[in-house]
């Protein structure tokens, strides 16, 4: 599996000819989900969920796996092809196996009511957890770990690495961290994760899985 980083939580996954993009939001590329064969949304926050760019993709063949918040937006004109999605349901998108985990999205603010987010274990490897920090009772080799957010601070992002003890952490989330910032994560993550191997892609930077 080929994973495409590209900007903040939207990342591109190709296998075996196929292609699946996960969080096509407006802080992402204009075309980030252009070719998908599959989309994968955590929720409706408009840097993760782009109406226009998923649209797009459903015009052009894609298939869309979402909560119910959703695909109630992009469903009509589309039969058969959005599909709503929640905590312990496995269904398989374009080659990919996917497994969904989690229910709500992490605390903004006590005053602000939470709203549903769901993360999705691919292939059972990599493991994107949208705006929550999700711990999949399973194993998973690729966190994509959402590394800067206005509902966390570092010491819950290096103990949730800890928790789920990937193999490695790939930063998500990140449209945020200034490039003065990056190093301090860096070096946080890397010197605190509990073993794991922390990366960084650049958008447009590819790794093998």
């Amino acid at each position: 599996m080929r994973l495409t980083k590209l900007k903040h939580s939207c990342v591109r996954l190709e296998k075996d000819g196929a292609t699946l993009v996960i969080d096509p939001g407006a802080f992402s590329e204009q075309d980030a989900a252009v070719g998908a064969d599959a989309v994968l949304i955590t929720h409706e926050h408009p840097d993760h969920f782009e109406e226009g760019r998923v649209r797009a993709a459903l015009e052009a063949g894609a298939e869309v796996w979402t909560l119910g918040s959703v695909a109630g937006r992009i469903s009509a004109g589309f039969p058969g092809r959005v599909h709503t999605v929640g905590h312990g349901d496995a269904f398989t998108a374009a080659g990919f196996d996917v497994q969904v985990h989690g229910e709500l999205h992490a605390v903004i603010h006590p005053d602000l009511p939470r709203i549903t987010n769901v993360g999705y274990l691919v292939d059972g490897s990599l493991f994107h957890p949208g705006d929550a920090l999700t711990v999949p009772q399973t194993p998973v080799d690729t966190l994509m770990v959402p590394v800067q957010a206005p509902w966390s601070k570092i010491s819950e992002v290096i103990d949730y690495v800890r928790e789920v003890a990937p193999r490695r952490a790939i930063d998500i989330h990140d449209a945020l961290l200034t490039d003065l910032a990056r190093p301090i994560y860096d070096t946080h993550l890397g010197n605190l994760g509990g073993g794991a191997e922390h990366g960084r892609l650049a958008p447009g930077q590819s790794a093998e899985l």
